[in-house]
């Protein structure tokens, strides 16, 4: 098929978030572009989280389609940024080495790459400030403001253990199980005082996925100020707080353990499970889970196309 093409245009709103895989898609084609000798032109889209950065990069042994570069859970760039750097990067580990980028989460060969750039994005905008209309990216995420909400819970939902508001109305808004009292859960919550973030107690009867048809309790997450959340990591507190409250459920013994290798896949690394099975201590593991943000901010910020 590739022979018969002249040009690619890769035109996706991605949700700025690794693990969604619309940028994995985007790294096939421009392996696909560079092997073929193809242009490549990227359609650039606003990032909907802005220039959030959040989260380690993934690290080798955990690449994969959900973790398909080393890039941070928030990589804070346009998927036309996002390309820019991947091809230029390529580009000069090649002339370096003469053999190419390593495949373990970096591109082996630069592609013919044409990015299409918007006007008027910056990275200081959300969804909300861009103006324009959402054209749904998945069925879970059915608007702009849905996406902000992807990063707060969907790590924790690889496992199938809590109802993350999928299958319900606020797909990604909540965390929920039968066992939850959602008044003492929220209140937990909220005594954090986490940045821009508050917790209010939710009962509902999910349609279908995980708790179908059961009467869960849980909370349903507001974001207040998006700039000062921390997105990625309310999942994370969540968990600490649920371990102190009900120490009788070690949520890692009662999970579904096939699934340990998805979640660190998504995490882009065994070290969050693995530390945070211990003893579920956030505050010990997230020095971790951000040591790599302003090191890969300055890696992008030279292939930014926006203010």
């Amino acid at each position: 098929m590739m022979e018969a093409i002249d040009v690619l245009v890769y035109d996706i709103q991605d949700n700025g978030c690794r693990s969604y895989t619309y940028i994995s898609t985007l790294g096939m084609l421009m392996e696909a572009c560079a092997e073929y000798d193809k242009e490549l032109v990227v359609l650039d889209r606003p990032n909907p989280l802005g220039g959030k950065i959040e989260g380690n990069l993934a690290e080798v042994g955990y690449i994969s389609f959900v973790s398909q570069f080393k890039i941070p859970y928030l990589y804070g760039q346009t998927c036309g940024e996002l390309a820019l750097m991947l091809n230029a990067e390529a580009d000069e580990s090649n002339a370096v080495t003469g053999k190419g980028v390593d495949k373990d989460g970096a591109l082996s060969k630069a592609c013919k790459l044409t990015v299409v750039p918007m006007e008027g994005w910056k990275h200081s905008m959300n969804w909300e400030q861009t103006g324009l209309e959402w054209v749904v990216a998945s069925p879970h995420v059915p608007s702009g403001y849905h996406a902000y909400f992807y990063p707060t819970t969907g790590i924790l939902g690889e496992f199938g253990y809590f109802n993350i508001g999928v299958g319900y109305t606020m797909p990604f808004q909540l965390l929920g199980t039968t066992w939850i009292n959602a008044e003492d859960f929220a209140d937990e919550m909220n005594k954090l005082c986490l940045p821009g973030l508050v917790f209010r107690p939710i009962h509902y009867k999910p349609f279908y996925s995980v708790g179908k048809g059961e009467q869960l309790q849980g909370v349903q997450i507001h974001i207040m100020d998006f700039a000062a959340a921390q997105l990625s990591e309310v999942q994370f507190w969540m968990l600490q707080v649920l371990n102190k409250m009900y120490p009788e459920h070690n949520f890692f013994e009662e999970c579904d353990k096939g699934r340990f290798r998805m979640f660190d896949q998504v995490c882009g690394t065994g070290y969050i499970r693995e530390e945070m099975g211990k003893d579920y201590d956030w505050s010990r593991v997230r020095a971790y889970w951000n040591k790599d943000v302003e090191a890969y901010r300055e890696r992008s910020r030279r292939f930014y196309l926006y203010e």
